[in-house]
């Protein structure tokens, strides 16, 4: 990719934020958002935009850049440019560990966030020691299918734990499983980040060995690769970015799917590229499917997953017609 489009990708992103910014209850012209972001403006608007809009702004810029990033590495390492995040497991046992603490009665989001976490690095786990115990070795097919189980399992796992639950603690697990940005907070922005940035570092430093395992076992081999060890690690690191995002905002689906294909189109091709340029597409693009959640509606909101969703099932379908 030339420097044209980097630039280009950094200004949608930017004017994405703004957007962002701006739109809601409360209608804020850019220069206003700007002046309240430089501290210039009233204490009402810098209020708004300070302490409600901008986490909620920065947690979405980051969870999409992650999920991004974690659906890029994974249909490069798999060699499936239809595979994502969500199809491995991972949102599965999210959802059951946020579900059980929620139909307990636990309604404190860093509890949440937290069951939601060791539920899915359990889920990941559990699907490597499955591809272990079919072939003992690293195969996409093999990983794919065991986390197709893992994903029903956890279904069947969700349907127990909300059999004899509350109605209203129903209602607050089924919105955490469409995914939402309202309840974001300085205090999620300062966890999810620092834990996004250390996983997005751990796969681009692996960068190039993403870049042989999409070329074939045999190929990487030939080049020096520790196929088998490599390719797990990188699936852990991966899996675990979308675990990290989950946590935060809940099911995002999607956007691991889509936001890799468009990053192409763009030209990026070997995986550093292609992640960079995942990380500002997917951000710009959940911020915006954000600002349509809170605002299509309005006063009422939409979870933010299924706006994503409206987004990505047509697109898979174009995806997977172009496969065959």
């Amino acid at each position: 990719m030339n420097a044209m489009r980097w630039a280009v990708l950094l200004v949608v992103l930017l004017a994405a934020a703004t957007i962002a910014l701006g739109v809601g209850a409360v209608h804020i012209t850019p220069a206003d958002v700007v002046r309240a972001l430089a501290g210039r403006a009233d204490a009402t608007l810098s209020t708004i935009i300070r302490n409600v809009r901008l986490p909620r702004v920065v947690l979405g810029v980051g969870a999409g850049a992650a999920l991004s990033m974690s659906g890029a590495t994974l249909q490069g390492v798999l060699r499936n440019p239809l595979a994502e995040p969500y199809l491995l497991g991972v949102s599965g046992g999210a959802a059951v560990g946020a579900v059980v603490v929620t139909s307990a009665g636990v309604g404190a989001p860093a509890v949440i966030a937290l069951a939601a976490f060791v539920g899915a690095a359990g889920a990941i786990v559990l699907v490597l020691a499955i591809a272990r115990a079919a072939g003992g070795k690293f195969d996409p097919r093999v990983l794919l299918m065991a986390g197709v189980v893992v994903g029903a399992f956890a279904n069947a796992a969700i349907m127990i734990a909300l059999a004899n639950a509350p109605g209203n603690n129903v209602r607050g697990a089924l919105w955490w499983m469409m995914g939402s940005l309202g309840d974001a907070s300085w205090r999620d922005v300062t966890w999810l980040l620092p834990a996004v940035s250390v996983l997005a570092m751990l796969v681009f430093v692996r960068a190039r060995d993403i870049d042989a395992l999409a070329l074939g076992e045999e190929a990487a081999a030939g080049l020096g690769v520790d196929v088998d060890r490599s390719a797990r690690s990188i699936f852990l690191t991966a899996s675990l970015l979308a675990a990290a995002t989950v946590a935060a905002a809940g099911l995002i689906g999607f956007v691991g799917l889509v936001v890799p294909a468009l990053a192409r189109t763009m030209g990026a091709r070997r995986a550093r590229d292609l992640l960079a340029a995942s990380a500002l597409i997917g951000g710009a693009l959940l911020v915006l499917a954000d600002a349509v959640a809170r605002t299509l509606r309005a006063p009422a909101e939409l979870p933010v997953g299924a706006v994503t969703a409206l987004v990505g099932v047509p697109f898979f379908l174009v995806r997977l017609g172009r496969v065959r």
